[in-house]
């Protein structure tokens, strides 16, 4: 045409909804087919049908067929979806997998200790405990031996740790895949756990930073530790260090404690057959200690060897020759009763040295060979006679006239009980805590030889009664407590004042809270074995305070000195006569009074029984110039025995112990004796004199002393000065009073 129109008309721009809608077409696949649908043909086909169709002849229903590209894009759409997913949920579990790993990672992490303290610790310090010849009594603490170097030792001594608890040691990298994955299996075939995974380096972790509790959380804890350790120290350092602080049993931690303890030598001399025995001992160092379970170490040492001959470590032949060649030899560790003096230093270490951060010797005033006749006096007797007298336990304590404690029994057996009654226990004294008594008399101005009336008597509604239920009359001091007559006791106290007799007991080295009342005179405050015998000690040697003790010095192992005790200072608490006298009274009760039975040959000695009420406590304290020793009896549990005296199993023990002691030592007098009453059996001599009548003495208002009464006999003299002189002068003239 003349304007150039082109074929198809002209063709307007579109702009907005129109336009974006222009080009949308539908096609047949696009149409939801419906019950009477028939699909869309090209018009070619649509043509021919209706060229078919021009008859009469009705339609054929055709069944409607999805188109072919259809079906494949559904076909491949549906293989996409199953791989694909699959890789995706694999990704994503794969995610979260390694998350939860991380988050557990730092919270294990979280809860160890604080980087700052991931140093290895010092050894925990071992406290040494020797006698007074230096000998080995007990050990506190861990026993530890000194450290070996890994290049000390012989080569099939950590190669046997290698072989039974960490095969491939030097290939990993603190924790063993390989290993936990063979653990694994063999415990699920065995249905339990038979055998760990662990290797040394998480062993060693767990031993120097984590506790033994068995929990997934110490497990993973252990685990990040191992591999710390791995990146800081050679595996040689790991192993030195796992060597020298693994433990063996019975108190031992490292090679060389367990070889000195086991073996009797170093670990740097040890044979194939011992390296393996120790080996062994990791797994349960308390089941398979030697001194408790020799036949299953031997077992359990056996396995090593053939773990070693299998990892080539040894040769088959060595193997062989090494069954039962391990000659161990236990040393026994202070076992038995010493325990006691060991709990006892270790209740003063602190306020001697203080806090102590290295290993310490303990040099003590303990004669060993005292200290086993004292632990066999104890355990004999009540072995012979518990039954017999219901008693359960006992004490003993033995010291020098200065206070240097050289045997010590708490209880009858320290494995069935720590519980030590000699220091911690506290028990009425019963007639030994009389001595103070009489002592406060004497400093009153009485003597030995002053009569009191032995009679009934009545305080406060309160009827004491002597021992036999009998009484005597006029009696002297000396022979009332030799035979420890309680109602004259009772007498001499109230006449006194029970505040002074506390004092003078306190004066002397008790250290217990005592009531001052009238029953204090038969021993009704409690008291420990050890205060009561420290008391005792300024008799034997001329009136001086003394402080019981067992340490006299402390060194590190090193042999740096960190205490040394010095000597008590010359504190006079007794008067010199004073003690004469009471050293005289007091010979009387192994003379003639309540502990005849007690007898040193040829040496002088005094003492005083006591028994409590209801023979609740049996006691007996007595000494010689050269040791202080006092015993008690009894029940834990405060029960009454059945009428054990301090006379009986006391001075039974007490005699026993006392005489072995003495042997070989030289003769000595007890002070002030040879200036004191010269005749040995001063009660037989008084008892041929008939006593004085003369009515019971009433207690001073005042606490203080008051004259005895006058005698009787026209042509007794009156009575001497008050005081040692005045006691002699009655002696030599023939005075009885």
């Amino acid at each position: 045409m003349a304007w150039g129109k082109k074929k198809g008309g002209r063709k307007e721009p579109l702009f907005g909804l129109p336009a974006a809608l222009a080009d949308l077409r539908l096609t047949a696949a696009d149409r939801i087919s419906g019950g009477d649908d028939k699909p869309k043909k090209s018009a070619k086909s649509s043509a021919k049908r209706k060229s078919d169709d021009a008859g009469d002849e009705p339609p054929r229903e055709r069944k409607a067929q999805p188109s072919r590209s259809g079906a494949k894009r559904r076909s491949k759409s549906g293989g996409g979806f199953s791989l694909g997913r699959l890789v995706y949920w694999g990704a994503v579990l794969g995610l979260w997998g390694v998350i939860a790993v991380i988050g557990v990672v730092i919270y294990v992490g979280a809860h160890l200790p604080p980087i700052q303290s991931l140093e290895i610790p010092k050894r925990p310090p071992t406290i040494q405990i020797v006698g007074i010849d230096g000998s080995m009594l007990a050990q506190r603490g861990e026993m530890a031996g000194a450290n070996v170097s890994l290049k000390d030792l012989p080569p099939y001594l950590p190669k046997a740790f290698i072989a039974i608890e960490d095969r491939r040691f030097y290939s990993h990298f603190g924790i063993d895949p390989v290993g936990i994955l063979r653990a694994l299996v063999t415990n699920v075939l065995h249905r339990g756990v038979s055998q760990g995974g662990s290797t040394l380096t998480q062993q060693l972790a767990k031993n120097l930073f984590l506790t033994q509790e068995r929990t997934m959380q110490r497990k993973l804890q252990e685990a990040e530790l191992a591999i710390w350790l791995e990146r800081k120290h050679s595996k040689n350092e790991i192993l030195e260090l796992y060597l020298n602080r693994v433990y063996f049993g019975s108190g031992a931690y490292g090679v060389e404690a367990a070889a000195q303890k086991y073996f009797g030598k170093s670990a740097k001399n040890v044979t194939v057959a011992e390296a393996a025995m120790l080996a062994g001992l990791v797994k349960s160092p308390s089941r398979l200690a030697p001194n408790r379970n020799p036949e299953g170490a031997e077992a359990r040492a056996q396995i090593v060897l053939a773990a070693m001959a299998d990892a080539k470590f040894i040769t088959e032949a060595q193997a062989k020759a090494s069954i039962g060649h391990a000659s161990y030899e236990v040393k026994p560790a202070g076992a038995g009763t010493v325990n006691y003096v060991a709990d006892w230093i270790g209740e003063v270490l602190d306020d001697l040295v203080g806090q102590i951060d290295e290993s310490i010797k303990v040099e003590t005033t303990i004669d060993p060979k005292l200290q086993s006749v004292a632990e066999a006096a104890i355990i004999d007797e009540l072995a012979a006679k518990s039954v017999k007298f219901n008693v359960s336990q006992g004490a003993l304590v033995a010291m020098t006239p200065d206070g240097a404690v050289r045997a010590m029994v708490g209880g009858r057996n320290y494995s069935d009980s720590q519980y030590n009654r000699a220091v911690t226990a506290k028990r009425q004294p019963g007639s030994s805590f009389k001595p103070f008594v009489y002592l406060t008399a004497l400093e009153q101005g009485l003597t030995p030889d002053t009569v009191r009336q032995d009679a009934p008597i009545e305080v406060k509604g309160w009827k004491p009664e002597n021992y036999t239920h009998e009484y005597f009359g006029a009696v002297t001091l000396t022979q009332a407590l030799a035979m420890s007559l309680n109602t004259v006791a009772i007498r001499l106290g109230l006449e006194v004042g029970p505040k002074n007799v506390v004092r003078t007991a306190h004066r002397l080295g008790i250290s217990s809270k005592l009531e001052p009342n009238a029953s204090i005179a038969l021993g009704t405050s409690e008291v420990s074995v050890v205060e009561l015998v420290g008391a005792y000690a300024p008799f034997a040697n001329g009136g001086l305070a003394v402080t019981p003790h067992v340490v006299t010095r402390i060194r590190t192992l090193s042999g740096k000195l960190l205490y040394m005790r010095q000597p008590d200072e010359r504190n006079q608490v007794i008067d010199l006569r004073y003690v004469g006298m009471m050293n005289t009274m007091m010979r009387e009760t192994l003379i003639s009074g309540t502990a005849k039975k007690a007898e040193i040959p040829g040496w002088p000695a005094a003492g005083k029984t006591g028994t409590s009420q209801d023979y609740r406590d049996a006691w007996f304290i007595g000494y010689t110039a050269n040791l202080v020793t006092g015993v008690w009896l009894g029940n834990d549990d405060n029960s009454p025995t059945k009428k054990a005296t301090g006379g009986g199993l006391p001075v039974e023990v007490w005699t026993r112990f006392m005489r072995t002691a003495h042997e070989g030592v030289p003769v000595a007098a007890l002070p002030n004796s040879q200036a004191t009453w010269g005749l040995s059996n001063l009660a037989q001599a008084a008892s041929q004199v008939s006593p004085p009548t003369a009515a019971p003495s009433a207690p001073a208002n005042n606490g203080g002393y008051r004259p005895p009464p006058p005698p009787t006999r026209a042509n007794a003299r009156p009575e001497a000065a008050a005081g040692l002189d005045g006691w002699l002068m009655d002696r030599l003239f023939g005075g009885n009073r």
